[in-house]
């Protein structure tokens, strides 16, 4: 029995340990490399819409977000990102449109419709600012994505110096459709990937090559 206690008592602290990690990585990664508050374009990152091509829970919260944020006057544009990456519905299309009807005027409205995943959103993103002389940018996902996307962006600005720019987070809130365990099974996963990524960083692709 006394071995058993024991034994009980490691697995427990080992547990312990672990969530530790696991979850102080998550949430202490940089939130931001500047101290501005005020920036050039406000970055959606793309989700998918449903099936029937209205917004999903997540896509919706983030397009709000991102409308909030335009309106209190962080960025005087918008930029949406998403190809038809899950279904044929491209999300920045279907992002922009949900932002005109929330009262963005679509001329504050730029579609990013090429990427796929989270490092294409921020690479094409970054392209079309330094085309148009934009250098920064507030980021705007949902909460339990927040920790890839900062660990994408210092890697971006890292290994994509010709297309960094000045950045922060800020995330959308919590559908609330979403129960408690889905949160935290969301959050576990990414905190999980977080951690991989924060000691194996990402694979080298032209989009995120290993040298600058």
């Amino acid at each position: 029995m006394k071995l058993f206690r024991q034994a009980l008592f490691t697995l427990f602290l080992a547990v312990w340990v672990f969530l530790l990690v696991l979850y102080g990585n998550f949430f202490t990664l940089p939130q931001h490399n500047t101290t501005a508050t005020h920036f050039d374009a406000i970055v959606v990152l793309g989700t998918p819409s449903k099936l029937d091509g209205t917004p999903s829970p997540e896509q919706r919260e983030r397009v709000l977000e991102g409308v909030r944020e335009y309106k209190a006057g962080i960025a005087p544009r918008i930029i949406m990102t998403g190809g038809a990456a899950h279904n044929h519905f491209v999300e920045a299309h279907s992002m922009a449109q949900f932002a005109a009807s929330q009262g963005v005027p679509p001329s504050a409205i730029v579609e990013e419709d090429r990427s796929q995943n989270t490092i294409q959103n921020i690479f094409y993103s970054a392209q079309i600012m330094h085309q148009q002389g934009w250098s920064s940018a507030e980021v705007v996902s949902s909460p339990y994505h927040l920790g890839r996307t900062e660990l994408i962006l210092l890697a971006f600005n890292k290994r994509q110096p010709a297309l960094s720019i000045d950045w922060r987070t800020h995330p959308s809130k919590w559908p609330p459709e979403y129960a408690i365990y889905h949160k935290i099974i969301l959050n576990t996963v990414e905190a999980w990937r977080c951690l991989q990524l924060r000691f194996l960083s990402f694979p080298s692709s032209r989009f995120l090559p290993a040298h600058a």
